[in-house]
C-alpha cells in the first residue's frame, strides 16, 4: 500500500507544480478500439489534474471509510467533526464554507450527527436565521478515537517529506476555489 500512496503523491506533486492552464493544445495519436484517432492531449485522462485529484480523493476516502465506520462516522461526518473539534461551535454557513458543502448536503449530515449525540443545534439569539452547531461532550470524546483512525491511515505516509509540500499545494488550490466562491 505504501508504494501506491507514494505513486499518487508523486503524480499529484508533479501535476500541481507543472500545471499551466494557458498551455497550447497539443494533439496526440491514440489507439481507440481498432482505430487510431488524433485528439488533444489535454483530453487524455492521464493528463488531467482533475482526474488525479478525484482518483486520489476516492482512494483516501476508501481507506478512511472502514476505520471511521468502527467509530460511528462517515467520511463527511468526520470532516465536519474535525472542524468542530477545532472550533467547538459554529454558525452553519461558516461550517458549510469551511468544508465545501452546500446546505442541501450539510443539513442531513448535521441531523445524523445530532441524532448520534455528537452535536447540538440551536438558533442564534442575535439572528434567528443563523443556526449554531455545537460539539457535545460525547462528540468531544470521539476525538481520541478519530486520532487513532488518522494515525492508522497516516502509517502509509511516514518518512515522506513530500507530504507537507503536497498539503501546501492542495491548500493553495482550495484557497483559490474559496476566493472564487466568494466572488460569485
Amino acid at each position: 500500500m505504501q508504494g501506491s500512496f507514494d505513486f499518487v503523491k508523486l503524480i499529484l506533486i508533479n501535476r500541481l507544480n507543472e500545471i499551466d492552464f494557458k498551455e497550447v493544445e497539443v494533439t496526440q495519436t491514440q489507439k481507440i478500439g481498432n482505430k487510431l484517432q488524433e485528439q488533444p492531449s489535454s483530453l487524455l485522462l492521464e493528463h488531467n489534474l482533475c482526474f488525479s485529484l478525484y482518483a486520489a480523493s476516492r482512494e483516501f476516502i476508501n481507506r478512511y471509510t472502514p476505520l471511521l465506520a468502527d467509530i460511528g462516522l462517515t467520511y463527511t461526518q468526520y470532516v465536519i467533526m474535525m472542524v468542530l473539534w477545532e472550533e467547538r461551535s459554529l454558525v452553519t454557513r461558516v461550517l458549510r464554507d469551511r468544508v465545501f458543502l452546500d446546505s442541501g448536503t450539510l443539513t442531513p449530515v448535521l441531523k445524523k450527527l445530532e441524532e448520534k449525540g455528537f452535536v447540538s443545534k440551536e438558533r442564534s439569539q442575535a439572528d434567528a436565521r443563523d443556526l449554531i452547531v455545537t460539539l457535545t461532550q460525547e462528540g468531544a470524546d470521539l476525538k481520541q478515537a478519530a486520532l487513532a483512525v488518522q494515525a492508522e491511515v497516516a502509517k502509509n505516509f511516514k518518512g515522506s517529506t513530500d507530504n507537507d509540500t503536497l498539503l501546501q499545494l492542495l491548500q493553495e488550490l482550495m484557497e483559490t476555489f474559496r476566493q472564487e466562491r466568494k466572488g460569485r
